[in-house]
């Protein structure tokens, strides 16, 4: 039996709060939800939240335990496969590389590529993992 109900958010470190803020903005077509000076910026992404923090910043103490990485991470949005086309557009129109796309056995799609700290992006349908 799986103890835990979903994944609440998922991070990634960057180390410029300005150009993540701008980037995820462009990307994600939305506003933040919360920044914190140059410690983090955080996006709402349906149901969960994206946090993108600064190491330097979240290493200190603070309010909660300090934390952080550093090297590129990893993300993986859900798309729907109406979307890939539409997505291959943005990516496109944002002038953002697309690093390498990928069909699964499953039927599922993923579409990657980075962010300006490295880390990377991928955009997959719901039935990459079946």
């Amino acid at each position: 039996m799986v103890l835990i109900d979903e994944v609440l958010e998922t991070c990634l470190y960057v180390n410029d709060i300005d150009v993540a803020e701008e980037f995820y903005s462009r990307l994600l077509n939305a506003a933040a939800y919360s920044r914190q000076g140059e410690r983090h910026v955080f996006f709402r992404v349906g149901k969960t939240m994206l946090l993108l923090f600064n190491p330097d910043e979240t290493g200190k103490p603070g309010s909660v335990p300090a934390h952080g990485a550093r090297g590129p991470g990893h993300v993986a949005f859900t798309v729907s496969h109406a979307r890939i086309d539409f997505w291959h557009a943005r990516l496109r129109e944002l002038d953002i590389e697309i690093e390498q796309e990928h069909d699964w056995p499953s039927g599922g799609k993923s579409i990657y590529f980075r962010d300006p700290f490295n880390n990377s992006l991928e955009l997959a349908t719901k039935d990459t993992w079946p």
